[in-house]
């Protein structure tokens, strides 16, 4: 049965939805950027309809400022106190819960590392994690590299070249971005706090993500756990979404 939860946070008031199941782990999920509980392309409710289906008790919720929830939208870095109502609602409205796994995509990742364990979390599975703080549209310097790579590997990339094909103003924005170093506090502090998790911590990318291919590249040589999908879409649409859900499973098991 899925159950529509109000809750308070801070003098506002959240918006959560519970997947009701009768298994001892229950999942939390974090929403990413400003998207709302039910996911892309509900892609979100999708999972937690199928998790609760197999006995896993899942809730989500809209942090404050989106979806249903009221407030202002302090984005992911004010949202400890969001994810700390949540996870206490979560407790109390599925009281048999022995152990509590987060799982968030982007900077959602980035918050449940930061913030997860303060909140009463047992254990994390990062998506994605958001590392990088940038001022512009363009995508993080190590996805500009590898695209960039990727293309001059490509006969059919170098034709398109010779014969004006390229938007000249969008490579030289990509190449100055690639001449300017990125600041990297944020890296350092989801890094760390990922490191502190220890073997709670678990960490999935997509391969043909920029996002996730800024976070491999800012952990080069760390030697993180890190289970990839091969998918280049963000939110793990279409097929991915099985691979996803299969992943986050695993890592419940071993909760």
């Amino acid at each position: 049965m899925r159950r529509l939860i109000r809750f308070p946070c801070a003098g506002e008031t959240l918006v959560g939805t519970l997947d009701e199941a009768t298994g001892t782990t229950g999942l939390l999920i974090v929403s990413g950027g400003n998207e709302v509980r039910a996911g892309a392309h509900r892609g979100m409710a999708m999972l937690a309809h199928r998790l609760a289906a197999t006995g896993v008790p899942v809730f989500r919720y809209d942090r404050r400022g989106t979806g249903d929830s009221s407030g202002a939208n302090g984005g992911y870095a004010d949202s400890a106190d969001d994810m700390a109502a949540a996870a206490a609602c979560f407790r109390a409205t599925a009281p048999h819960l022995r152990r509590l796994v987060g799982f968030g995509n982007c900077d959602a990742a980035s918050a449940l590392a930061l913030f997860g364990r303060a909140t009463g979390i047992d254990r994390i599975v990062l998506a994605n994690p958001w590392v990088v703080e940038s001022g512009d549209a363009l995508p993080p310097a190590a996805a500009i590299r590898a695209r960039y790579a990727q293309r001059l590997r490509d006969p059919r990339a170098w034709w398109q070249m010779l014969r004006g094909g390229v938007d000249a103003r969008k490579l030289l924005l990509g190449l100055r971005k690639l001449s300017v170093r990125e600041p990297d506090d944020l890296a350092a502090r989801v890094l760390a706090a990922i490191t502190a998790w220890g073997d709670d911590a678990q960490i999935l990318l997509a391969t043909g993500d920029a996002t996730a291919i800024a976070f491999a590249d800012a952990t080069r040589g760390l030697g993180l756990a890190i289970d990839v999908i091969d998918t280049a879409s963000h939110s793990f649409a279409g097929d991915a979404g099985a691979a996803l859900e299969t992943a986050i499973r695993r890592h419940l098991d071993g909760a």
